[in-house]
C-alpha cells in the first residue's frame, strides 16, 4: 500500500460527486416518469404511426431508467463501501485500485489486473 491514500481521504475526494450523482439519477427517474407508464391504445384518437411513436417512445424510457436504476445500484455500493472504509481498494485482491482509475468511474470494484482477468 505505501503512499495509497487511506480510505478516509478517498471518501472525502469522492463521495460528493457520488451523492451528486445520486441526486441526478433520481430526479432524472422522476421527470421521466410519464414516459413510461403504459402507452394507451385508443384505435380511434390516435393513429397507428402515432401508436407506434409512442410505444417506442415508451420502450426507450424503460430501456434508460434500467441503465439508471443499475447505475444508482453501483453508486450506491460505492458509498456503502466508504461507510466500510473500503473503498478504493479491490474487491479480489485488496490492492489499491489507482486514483485515476476512480477518476474515471467511483464506482469500479477491481483494480485493472483483477479486472483483466
Amino acid at each position: 500500500m505505501g503512499n495509497d491514500p487511506e480510505p478516509e481521504e478517498l471518501a472525502r475526494l469522492f463521495r460528493e460527486r457520488l451523492e451528486a450523482e445520486q441526486r441526478e439519477l433520481d430526479g432524472l427517474s422522476e421527470t421521466t416518469g410519464e414516459d413510461r407508464k403504459p402507452v394507451s391504445l385508443d384505435q380511434q384518437s390516435v393513429g397507428r404511426v402515432s401508436r407506434i411513436d409512442s410505444l417506442q417512445v415508451q420502450a426507450m424510457a424503460q430501456a434508460a431508467e434500467g441503465r439508471r436504476q443499475l447505475r444508482r445500484r453501483r453508486v450506491g455500493a460505492a458509498l456503502a463501501r466508504m461507510e466500510e472504509g473500503e473503498f478504493g481498494y479491490c474487491a479480489e485482491c485488496g490492492e489499491f485500485i489507482g486514483l485515476k482509475r476512480l477518476e474515471v468511474d467511483p464506482t469500479v470494484i477491481r483494480c485493472v489486473a483483477c479486472e483483466a482477468g
